[in-house]
């Protein structure tokens, strides 16, 4: 969601791809664009396949001749970004892994999830401390604006809600944080996507493809 996000601030044509992540994404079919069948996926205008949240917005940071959700490269504001961005796509996303865990095994026993439940709320709690120290004083993570930190953030921050994990208004910053970055036109858009509308959007998005004619033409 993030990263429609950011595509949509940028500004640049682009279409779209909904992946079932429960019915169409562990398979072999999808598994050729992704081997590790896992999403996101961009297909570059080069007809190149890209994985990898960090390594597509870094794609999409060099296209960013605006700076609309970026900086340039040798500002602090980079740097920051950068840093915040790395942040919540490793230890911030990770802590949240033993409650997908308990989630999705079902078999287990009860204590097992117990165990991976209470470990992995004193994981989130932890990762949130440190997040909420690494706030500034700024409105946006990286500066006065939006950029792919908060757009990198929105899209984990409300596992939080879904897992019941933490108590949201205990991290005031992030709290007020979220509020700014979901008030923010594009990540409406990127969200009303989510949820399967069609929203006007700002015109970059010219289209949705399904996800047959994308591994027709671009699955190795």
């Amino acid at each position: 969601m993030g990263l429609v996000a950011a595509f949509e601030q940028v500004g640049q044509p682009y279409r779209l791809c909904r992946v079932d992540m429960l019915n169409e994404m562990k398979n072999d079919a999808y598994g050729r664009l992704n081997g590790r069948q896992e999403t996101p996926v961009l297909i570059t205008d080069k007809g190149a396949v890209l994985t990898e949240t960090m390594a597509i917005a870094a794609w999409l940071a060099a296209r960013d001749t605006k700076r609309r959700i970026s900086f340039d490269p040798r500002s602090p504001q980079a740097d920051r970004m950068h840093q915040l961005m790395a942040f919540v796509n490793t230890g911030f996303t990770a802590a949240f892994t033993p409650l997908w865990v308990a989630l999705e095994a079902e078999d287990e026993k009860p204590e097992t999830l117990a165990l991976l439940r209470d470990f992995g709320r004193k994981s989130v709690a932890e990762r949130h401390e440190k997040l909420e120290a690494m706030i500034g004083d700024t409105p946006f993570l990286a500066g006065d604006r939006l950029s792919l930190a908060d757009t990198t953030l929105i899209g984990v921050a409300r596992w939080a809600q879904f897992h019941q994990a933490v108590d949201g208004s205990a991290y005031p910053k992030l709290a007020a944080l979220r509020r700014r970055i979901e008030a923010e036109p594009v990540v409406q858009y990127a969200l009303a996507i989510e949820d399967g509308e069609r929203p006007a959007g700002f015109g970059a998005c010219v289209g949705h493809l399904p996800l047959a004619e994308v591994i027709s033409r671009f699955a190795a």
